[in-house]
């Protein structure tokens, strides 16, 4: 990037930046997640970095905090409150030590705790007795909340241990994400605004002018340093005292002898961040020796001793360079945003769905925008909103095409839908997805069929639909890129070792609209054969459970159209059997529901290994449940789960149950 870019670039990120921080620290009403604007400050900081002349003393990177609130009492720090530097990686611990050990060589303890997503308070003791409670404001002056802290019952209002003189306790107040949700819920009923997160209950709680208000709420405390008042050498003798003198510390704190134990801590708590009760966005690092650390000082806004390690964000900024659109097995057309790579939720990220032109008018994506991107664990990633401000100048509204972009045939959009489709149910795309889709794990689960293998296929006029796969030869296969006598021998193997399928896998294979797994399920389980499916009527269908008219007269007339009974006969040809589902297994008479991400296996995935077992998945939760499993960004199934008193599971419980 040239200079002059760097500099237009500085000063949007920095105006945006500013406002962002404004609504944050001051108004607790913040318009985007901690993440992002940690993302928007690291690109200003690595343009900073790269172009050091263009750095002034009122850039964003320079602050610590924000302003205090006018309404409260303005109170003065004795020592100032600073922020820590955040870092993401290992290399970046390293160079940390290094620049650590230049000032003051040898080796380093460290005292590593979790970093707790709460607000950040200091409260002085007067011969043992709390005397006030501030805000870190600007981390020179703060307001004085002392009238709520009083309330937070997990603040002492008498030192256990204690002796004459002041003593400073700085920590976190933050909420439970049970509390939170319960919040939330009572909050839906009464028709009233629900919160963002826990942090910003905890926030707008502390800074209640009543404080009848703030004792409403479920605010609980970690302290994790004693600033004045009392002797100590070390961070963990500091942790010991601190429980003695009454206070709760964050878990799980641990000394490590190096940065090698210290990997292997971060790996440790990065897994069960998401377990929890509270929030936790990463880890704090301390020279656990206070002589150390008071010798190395404070550069700029951030103590040397002490440093943050983020955990890899859920969501992060960065810039639109593409949209593309796609076409799917069912012709319909989704427009992909390509994106300048970016680290969110521990991978790299270059593209994200944008659904539907509905969803790119409403967010209003454009190329060039710097948008908000969302991706937690293996959900697909996707942009959560785009931040007008730093578009650049010039840039127009996205269009979606008038002809199929692989086939350039006509397209059509859904009467009374959202969806656009390609006409050509020939096209390319739509055939290269439909056997992709039959093949996968919720079909007929064959293995070595990848994309690239299936376009090779589908170039070389090898197939054109599912069923010409029970007819390849090894000499077929050879004339691909890629393969040789074996890997032909054991593709063809693979093929044929899926000659026999059972209805409902069959019937998810097919691609029918609006027919997944657990719909696929019922339909089997109701008419049980492949032949009394095909002779049933649009009545019959919606005798179903979850079928409804306008879904059972789709399916009537995809399953008598003359492209679904030619591929239907085919698969005869081919002589793939479809057998009946299977009724008695380990799991016979048991009813699932799956909610949120399951890590390792998608949720199709999860319900097809229930089914094979025996048992049955439904879609909503009810008394006729026995399991409800509930995964990472679980909906609302999970809490109805718990007011039912249902069998809940882990997705790992899940996994053993299935072992």
């Amino acid at each position: 990037m040239k200079k002059q870019e760097a500099d237009e670039r500085i000063k949007k990120l920095r105006h945006e930046i500013d406002h962002h921080r404004y609504l944050y620290h001051v108004l607790d009403e913040p318009e985007i997640s901690d993440a992002a604007l940690d993302s928007l400050k690291k690109e200003l900081q690595d343009l900073e970095d790269e172009f050091p002349e263009l750095q002034t003393p009122d850039s964003p990177t320079q602050r610590v905090g924000g302003q205090p609130l006018p309404e409260f009492e303005q109170v003065s720090h004795t020592t100032r409150m600073l922020s820590l530097q955040d870092v993401f990686d290992i290399d970046d611990l390293k160079q940390w030590e290094k620049r650590n050990q230049k000032i003051i060589p040898g080796s380093y303890e460290y005292f590593v705790e979790l970093k707790i997503d709460g607000v950040a308070i200091s409260l002085m003791y007067e011969d043992g007795r709390l005397q006030s409670a501030a805000t870190r404001g600007d981390g020179l002056v703060g307001e004085n909340v002392t009238h709520n802290i009083r309330t937070i019952e997990a603040i002492p209002l008498f030192l256990r241990k204690h002796s004459s003189g002041r003593v400073e306790i700085r920590g976190e107040i933050y909420i439970l994400k049970a509390d939170f949700k319960r919040l939330n819920t009572q909050r839906a009923k009464e028709d009233l605004p629900l919160f963002a997160n826990p942090r910003n209950i905890a926030a707008g709680s502390i800074r209640q002018l009543d404080p009848a208000m703030a004792a409403k709420r479920p605010l609980r405390f970690f302290a994790w340093e004693i600033t004045e008042g009392v002797p100590i050498k070390s961070r963990q003798e500091e942790y010991a005292l601190l429980r003695e003198l009454g206070f709760a510390v964050p878990p799980n704190a641990r000394l490590c002898k190096s940065l090698i134990e210290v990997k292997e801590y971060i790996d440790a708590e990065e897994k069960k961040r998401l377990k929890q009760p509270f929030q936790v966005d990463g880890l704090v690092l301390k020279i656990n020796d206070l002589s150390i650390t008071t010798r190395l000082g404070v550069v700029g806004k951030a103590p040397r001793g002490s440093i943050a390690y983020k955990f890899a964000a859920e969501e992060a900024t960065t810039v639109v360079e593409e949209i593309v659109v796609q076409v799917g097995r069912t012709g319909a057309l989704t427009p992909v945003a390509h994106l300048r790579p970016v680290q969110v939720a521990g991978t790299t990220v270059s593209r994200a769905t944008l659904h539907n032109i509905d969803e790119v008018q409403r967010k209003d994506v454009r190329v060039g925008d710097t948008v908000i991107i969302h991706k937690a664990g293996d959900i697909i990633p996707e942009v959560v909103q785009s931040l007008p401000a730093l578009r650049p100048a010039g840039s127009k509204p996205f269009r979606m095409p008038k002809r199929c972009p692989v086939c350039n045939s006509p397209v059509a959009h859904e009467e009374g839908g959202v969806v656009i489709r390609c006409t050509n149910s020939q096209c390319f795309s739509q055939q290269r997805e439909r056997i992709l889709h039959a093949v996968g794990r919720v079909g007929f689960d064959i293995e070595g069929l990848g994309e690239k293998i299936v376009e090779q296929m589908l170039q070389e006029g090898l197939i054109e639909e599912v069923p010409d796969l029970w007819e390849l030869t090894e000499g077929d296969l050879q004339q691909l890129e890629g393969f040789a006598e074996k890997s032909a021998n054991n593709l063809v193997t693979e093929i044929h070792s899926r000659t026999q399928i059972s209805l409902g896998r069959f019937l998810v294979a097919l691609g029918i609209p609006h027919v997944g797994v657990v719909t696929a399920q019922d339909l089997a389980r109701t008419f049980s054969t492949l032949d009394r499916l095909v002779s049933v009527t649009p009545e019959d269908f919606e005798r179903v459970e979850g079928v409804g008219a306008k879904v059972a007269t789709a399916m009537y007339q995809y399953l008598h159209s003359k492209e679904m009974q030619h591929l239907l006969k085919r698969y005869e040809q081919v002589k793939v059997r479809i057998v009946p589902e299977k009724k008695n297994g380990p799991l016979s008479g048991k009813t699932f529901v799956f909610t949120g991400s399951l890590g390792e296996m998608t949720r199709d995935e999860a319900k097809q290994l229930v089914i094979r077992a025996g048992g049955r998945v439904a879609s909503t939760v009810g008394q006729q449940v026995d399991y409800v499993v509930v995964g990472e960004d679980a909906g609302s199934k999970g809490k109805k789960a718990q007011e039912l008193k249902l069998h809940i599971l882990s997705p790992e419980e899940f996994r053993k149950l299935i072992a």
